[in-house]
């Protein structure tokens, strides 16, 4: 997947946002809170997982623990072509969803995606 279709897959996502951070990375937020990473000082597109799809991408080669963010569950895949532009599409959409779930309700109904 090219960085221009990461981000617009990104940014599809309900009430998705975009910050470009440390060292020109770009930084995918709902509602402040982090749920993927592209360009800048990462080789390579981060995100977070759900803890079964952490183990699996590790263990099946496509990714690795993600550098700082490993103890949350995020993932580095090993090449920005690591997996298919449906799978990548997916885990975004999963990512997305995890973080809007910790999202407080006040939070989540302010976002329109209560």
């Amino acid at each position: 997947m090219t960085p221009k279709a990461f981000e617009t897959r990104c940014l599809r996502l309900p009430a998705a946002t975009k910050v470009v951070q440390w060292e020109g990375t770009s930084v995918f937020k709902v509602g402040g809170k982090m749920f993927a990473l592209g360009g800048g000082f990462t080789a390579s597109y981060m995100f977070k997982t759900a803890d079964m799809a952490y183990a699996m991408l590790i263990e099946h080669g496509v990714a690795r623990p993600a550098p700082y963010l490993a103890r949350a569950k995020w993932v580095q895949l090993v090449s920005n072509n690591a997996l298919p532009d449906a799978e990548l599409t997916a885990y975004l959409a999963q990512a997305h969803a995890l973080i809007v779930a910790k999202l407080t309700r006040k939070s989540r109904k302010a976002l329109g995606l209560d």
